[in-house]
C-alpha cells in the first residue's frame, strides 16, 4: 500500500496536515462519525473532555479494522462553535493525542450548529487505507 500526503506549491501553509492525500490500497476503512458517548452510553461533559472521549472510540474502531492512526487517509472534525478559539483548541487536543497521526493527513475542520446527541460538541469522521484484507491477503 501507497499513502502520499503532499503540500503542492502554491497551496498557503498548514498547522500540520496535507492539502492531498493519494492512496493505493486494498482495502478501505470507513468509519462511522465517532460521538463523546462513553460505553454506558453518557456524553462527556466538556468540549476538550469530548475531544478525548473521541480520541478514545476513535482508537478502538481503528484497532477492530485492523488499522492505525497512521493509516488514517482523511478526517472531518465537526465542532458546535464559531468560536475559532474553541475549533483550534480540538484541533491542538486532537494532534497532540495518541490519535495524532491520523491528522496530518487530508483534514477538514468545521464549525456547526449543531449535532446528534443533546450537548454534542464534537464528532470525527474518519476513513483510513489498508494494504490487505484481516485475512492478509
Amino acid at each position: 500500500m501507497t499513502i502520499e500526503r503532499r503540500n503542492p506549491p502554491g497551496l498557503h501553509a498548514t498547522p500540520g496536515y496535507h492539502h492531498v492525500t493519494t492512496v493505493e490500497a486494498r482495502r478501505m476503512v470507513f468509519l462511522a462519525g465517532q460521538s463523546p458517548l462513553d460505553p454506558g452510553g453518557s456524553i462527556a461533559p466538556g468540549l476538550l473532555d469530548q475531544a478525548d472521549q473521541i480520541v478514545n472510540n476513535t482508537f478502538l474502531a481503528l484497532t477492530a479494522a485492523g488499522a492505525t492512526p497512521e493509516d488514517v487517509v482523511r478526517t472531518v472534525i465537526y465542532v458546535v462553535s464559531n468560536d475559532r478559539a474553541d475549533l483550534s483548541a480540538v484541533w491542538d487536543r486532537l494532534t497532540a493525542s495518541k490519535l495524532g497521526p491520523a491528522f496530518s493527513t487530508a483534514s477538514t475542520l468545521l464549525g456547526v450548529a449543531c449535532l446528534g446527541f443533546p450537548g454534542q460538541l464534537v464528532e470525527l469522521d474518519v476513513t483510513a487505507a489498508l494494504a490487505d484484507d484481516p485475512d492478509g491477503r
